[in-house]
């Protein structure tokens, strides 16, 4: 018998002992885990801000339109942040505090005055003069969220008593009391479940309940409950309920946005209200509180009726808790949910490149934890437009098209050139959605897209110029496997002898093919790569109509030098990059290097502006605000499986690709299919026309479009103007006296004025 005792004796110390090591395992791994918490804040990627200024070319329509972007709502200004008022063309705004790559601007009250055209006017609240203002970086996504998890991490700070308040009342109306677990909400939860004959109450406490979340799983077992009820007691052993309650409203989940889990009451509020949590009202944060019961039930996108009639639950318990008034909790029950529409400024085939650019100094496991920021070159405008644009554009095509069993697929860019900076990417008609980008990935054929770089590359050897004649004519070239490569124009005609200029202008195959075996396909490689091709294209014969694949990125990249004078800008996404605690990490300054001589640029870039004025471009004025001069190059790859379109304007460059996925025929030139996309996309920004500086190696001639003979426009109804080296002999039209070059400084004045001219 004592032996019997003294067996059971020794199981239940060895019991005692392995619960005592259980708990002290527990305890270690609470305070370790806890104490140095650092949750999985993914990279949270912004827009560049509109800065305005007076001259600014922004109108009081526009200025309002972006405010209600950035979610900023009518009201009293003196009431919050993220309010405005207008009358006519006076705004009285409240800005936020937001963090720019250079500063943290704090909430502040501020005048601005714009007309129909642009900002005349801007004053801080004092009455004095306001020199340059920031909108809000718009936030538009994370980037590498590990396990689909995102938030916004907040600070005691940053939690509002009312919140703080409500979340305790209902969810664990005794936090303040117990010591991680509550016998009596249990007791309490299982009495209603009896009466209920279902589970209609949990028992959990907010310690419990962050316990699972932070350190468990869901599984239902015993054993994880005894679990998280001891881990909740040593929890509260350790740390003051101030830091478990902002822990648990930094933890708590709250929703799913596609493969995204939105977590934490900060990043609650962005998605679903697309404000601050401080600046949220009472029927907002309600709404959020209710929530928690169950995200996926109370869903609001999917379940509103729910969803009302949960926050209107939660507001009279907050009502009848004394934490609001009557009058304010009915007030807010009869209000709409107040969502923000679902989608808006996801844009994924921007953050693709973002992703890219960033991978080259940063580990993916930074990306996806660290809490860092970046500050990108997207324009919300641009990007707008050019989604616009592709969609609209698309469906009109697909409508013409005769082939019914597939969608016709796009790819839009647009860049800065001087700066390289990337402000839209648009990787298909889905762009809202992930999936195969195809402005970064979409590997093509670029057709006469290349031919620039052939005409450069003969430029750059001074043996010719916008008005050297060359040859248009049938070519045959025996290939090293014994087959005979013949091309052709794309109307199938020949042309004879014709100025260099009618050539590119009229995209004339057989010419260019002859210039390019003249020049030898090794100079025009050469030269791509120059201009910023990185992968060297196979020298075949069929390098100089476009068989070179690139994809609408690396088209930007070559095209970029051409407008920028001769200067790579390398493109850039990103430029900057802080880190948790707003300190700058690295900075991506603009980088811009020779590619090839100003002058012969230069000359190349005069005869693109004719290709808009007299060639294959021709249709693009009249798409494009009156006057504004832009220069550009149409593209069609083998039996139109392509279309393409490369123009640039003073402001901007915009690479357009349109096709199909599988490859098959479209039927669409660069001109039908690219060029109304490019121009539609352009016509709604507000650029400046393209105006290259002459070099002092170039002077302006007049020179006939068909017979490249120097004539005056009163003499030849062709004439065209043109770049050309100086004291270049040019042999003159009979009866017609060549008009002298413009005088020094005017930088051909009345060329100007007839590009206009023609224009409209």
């Amino acid at each position: 018998m004592l032996a019997l005792i003294a067996g059971i004796a020794g199981v239940a110390v060895l019991a005692v002992v392995a619960v005592l090591v259980w708990v002290a395992y527990l305890d270690r791994v609470v305070t370790r885990e806890f104490q140095g918490r650092h949750w999985s804040v993914p990279a949270r990627v912004y827009a560049s801000p509109l800065e305005l200024y007076v001259g600014a070319p922004v109108a009081a329509d526009d200025l309002e339109e972006e405010l209600r972007r950035l979610h900023y709502r009518p009201g009293d200004p003196a009431a919050a942040p993220g309010i405005y008022r207008r009358n006519g063309g006076a705004f009285d705004l409240h800005a936020r505090r937001v963090r720019f790559i250079d500063e943290l601007r704090e909430q502040e009250l501020v005048s601005i005055v714009a007309d129909g055209t642009s900002i005349t006017g801007m004053k801080h609240a004092n009455g004095t003069e306001l020199p340059v203002f920031r909108l809000d970086p718009p936030v538009v996504g994370s980037v590498f969220p590990i396990h689909g998890e995102d938030r916004l991490v907040l600070s005691p700070a940053d939690v509002p008593a009312l919140l703080r308040a409500g979340i305790k009342l209902i969810e664990d109306r005794r936090f303040d009391e117990h010591h991680g677990v509550d016998p009596r909400g249990v007791l309490r939860a299982m009495w209603a479940n009896l009466r209920a004959r279902r589970v209609v109450q949990g028992g959990s406490t907010l310690t419990q309940q962050l316990v699972k979340n932070y350190f468990l799983s869901d599984e239902q077992t015993v054993g994880r409950k005894a679990t998280e009820a001891l881990m909740a007691m040593r929890l509260e052993a350790h740390f003051s309920k101030e830091e478990i309650l902002v822990a648990y409203l930094n933890e708590v989940y709250l929703g799913q946005d596609g493969a995204r889990a939105i977590h934490g009451f900060g990043l609650g509020s962005e998605y679903y209200f697309a404000k601050p949590l401080d600046e949220l009202e009472v029927g907002e944060l309600a709404l959020l509180i209710g929530l928690v019961k169950g995200p996926s039930y109370y869903d609001p996108h999917r379940h509103a009726d729910r969803a009302r009639a949960r926050r209107n639950l939660v507001l009279q318990e907050l009502a009848e808790a004394h934490l609001i008034d009557a009058d304010a909790a009915k007030r807010a029950a009869a209000t709409s949910l107040g969502l923000k529409p679902p989608g808006g400024s996801y844009v994924p085939a921007y953050l693709d490149l973002v992703r890219r650019h960033l991978k080259r100094d940063y580990a993916e496991a930074d990306l996806a934890a660290a809490g860092l920021a970046v500050y990108t070159s997207l324009d919300p405008r641009a990007q707008a437009a050019a989604e616009h644009a592709l969609s609209q554009n698309l469906k009109r095509l697909d409508a013409a098209s005769q082939v019914r069993n597939a969608h016709l697929e796009g790819a839009v860019i647009v860049a800065e050139p001087n700066s390289g900076d990337v402000v839209a990417v648009v990787g298909g008609r889905e762009f809202g959605a992930d999936g195969f980008n195809r402005a970064l990935d979409a590997r093509r054929p670029i057709g006469s897209l290349v031919k620039p770089a052939v005409y450069l590359a003969a430029l750059e050897t001074g043996r010719y110029n916008a008005a050297t004649l060359i040859e248009d004519a049938p070519v045959e070239l025996k290939l090293g496997d014994g087959s005979i490569w013949a091309p052709q124009n794309f109307e199938h005609q020949v042309y004879g002898r014709v100025p260099m200029v009618r050539a590119l202008a009229e995209s004339m195959n057989l010419a260019t093919v002859r210039l390019g075996l003249d020049i030898g396909l090794p100079r025009v490689a050469d030269t791509l790569k120059r201009l910023g091709l990185e992968t060297p294209p196979t020298l075949n014969p069929s390098l100089l109509l476009g068989t070179v694949e690139m994809t609408p990125l690396e088209v930007v990249q070559v095209y970029t030098s051409l407008a920028n004078g001769g200067f790579r800008a390398r493109l850039r996404a990103v430029h900057a990059v802080l880190d948790e605690q707003g300190r700058p990490l690295k900075s991506f300054k603009v980088q811009v290097e020779a590619a090839a001589p100003p002058a012969a640029v230069y000359q190349l870039d005069r005869m693109l502006m004719l290709v808009i004025t007299h060639g294959t471009g021709r249709d693009a004025p009249a798409r494009l605000p009156r006057g504004l001069v832009v220069a550009g190059k149409t593209g069609t790859s083998s039996d139109t499986r392509d279309s393409w379109f490369a123009g640039f304007t003073g402001s901007y460059l915009s690479v357009v690709w349109v096709g199909y996925d599988d490859n098959r025929v479209t039927g669409l030139t660069g001109a039908v299919g690219a060029l109304p996309i490019w121009a539609q996309t352009l016509a709604s920004l507000k650029s400046s026309s393209f105006q290259p500086v002459p070099p002092d190696l170039v002077e302006d001639r007049w020179i006939g479009f068909g017979d490249g003979l120097e004539t005056t426009p009163a003499c030849s109804a062709d004439a065209v103007a043109v770049s050309l080296p100086k004291d270049t002999a040019l042999p003159g039209k009979p009866d017609c006296k060549s008009s002298p070059p413009s005088p020094p400084g005017t930088a051909g004045d009345k060329i100007k004025a007839w590009l206009k001219k023609i224009i409209h």
